[in-house]
């Protein structure tokens, strides 16, 4: 059995230094992530004067597009649980010159904060990757007011993204990765329409709608992407340690099996508290 607290530390430690690739990577991240954003904020029917907590938030851009419809009086808390990437998205609502906006340190699993206290939560694909997803989904509600709204996306089903899927069977069968399945966090821990609603709904959560959002990425040049896409990885740092031999040979492969599919899908869905 793994420590679910050593589960927690590594993947803390994992993010921790993705968060420069992240950094880099932000102008793509919200060009390609734009139809997931989008859902998600129209899903909350956000007013001005409310309060949004946006989990897992990375550079911030989701959160930032609810802060802009909450304002003036509204706010949003801005929250990941890497304090690097707190300060990646501090320093791009500095760039934008958001006012209405705070940033936490947190993990979805314990969240400081008092009951009933943000009108809605925001989440894009962050969830999936806790190791108690339940745990998770009842500190949102408990969080949540009254009818408040949790909007999120997890990754889809496996098939549905060969982008993420080709990368980690080639790094796992080179051992430069370790596998995951089973109930584990990953990217597609979530990826179960049935597993997602059934959490939201032993959560406490109710009227919850789940759709898919199919998204591509325009990248002609196989190397930017796969420089973009170890950057940005939990296990980047891992894979570029290997011997310059077998990173040449695992992009190979990568690169061949994946061809020119841009294919990529993710879940989202709403519901009330």
């Amino acid at each position: 059995m793994i420590d679910p607290e050593e589960q927690r530390r590594e993947c803390l430690a994992q993010w921790d230094a993705a968060s420069g690739g992240w950094d880099t990577a932000q102008v793509w991240l919200r060009e390609y992530a734009a139809p997931v954003s989008r859902w998600l904020v129209d899903s909350l029917d956000l007013e001005p004067g409310q309060r949004v907590l946006e989990l897992a938030a990375g550079p911030g851009e989701t959160g930032f597009l609810a802060a802009e419809l909450v304002a003036p009086d509204g706010g949003l808390i801005s929250s990941d649980q890497s304090d690097a990437m707190v300060n990646v998205a501090r320093a791009r609502a500095a760039e934008l010159a958001l006012r209405n906006v705070e940033f936490r340190v947190i993990n979805a699993e314990s969240i400081a904060l008092p009951v009933a206290s943000v009108d809605a939560v925001l989440c894009r694909w962050g969830y999936m990757l806790m190791v108690d997803p339940l745990a998770a989904f009842v500190e949102t509600r408990r969080v949540l007011k009254a009818g408040g709204r949790v909007a999120l996306a997890v990754w889809a089903e496996p098939d549905a993204n060969p982008w993420l899927v080709i990368p980690n069977c080639v790094l796992v069968e080179h051992g430069l990765m370790e596998p995951t399945g089973g109930d584990g966090p990953g990217a597609f821990a979530l990826s179960d329409p049935g597993r997602l609603r059934t959490l939201l709904e032993d959560a406490g959560f109710t009227d919850i709608a789940i759709e898919t959002v199919d998204l591509a990425w325009e990248e002609p040049d196989f190397d930017n992407w796969w420089e973009r896409h170890l950057s940005m990885s939990p296990s980047g740092a891992v894979v570029r340690a290997a011997a310059p031999g077998v990173l040449r040979e695992v992009a190979a492969e990568v690169a061949e099996r994946l061809g020119a599919n841009r294919r990529a899908s993710s879940l989202v869905a709403v519901a009330s508290a």
